[in-house]
């Protein structure tokens, strides 16, 4: 295997590790910020907000592992 491969293969790795925890925190945030919302509907605009800003957290994680890999790709 040539520096080539195993610098695109650990790109694929860290883009794809770093993108499985947001999706997955994401997913629990909205459904739990759905499930807030349900047992207390007069609540909504503050779950609301701190849904957003939990999952622009997870998003950020998301942006750094993209970060990452592409400079694994394009930095020798």
């Amino acid at each position: 295997m040539d520096t080539q491969s195993i610098r695109l293969l650990s790109a694929a790795i860290a883009i794809g590790l770093g993108a499985f925890g947001p999706a997955l925190a994401i997913g629990l945030i909205g459904s739990k910020a759905t499930e807030a919302i349900g047992r207390n509907p007069e609540a909504s605009s503050k779950v609301q907000t701190m849904a957003i800003l939990a999952i622009a957290f997870a998003e950020a994680v998301a942006i750094y592992a993209l970060v990452i890999a592409l400079i694994l790709k394009f930095v020798p």
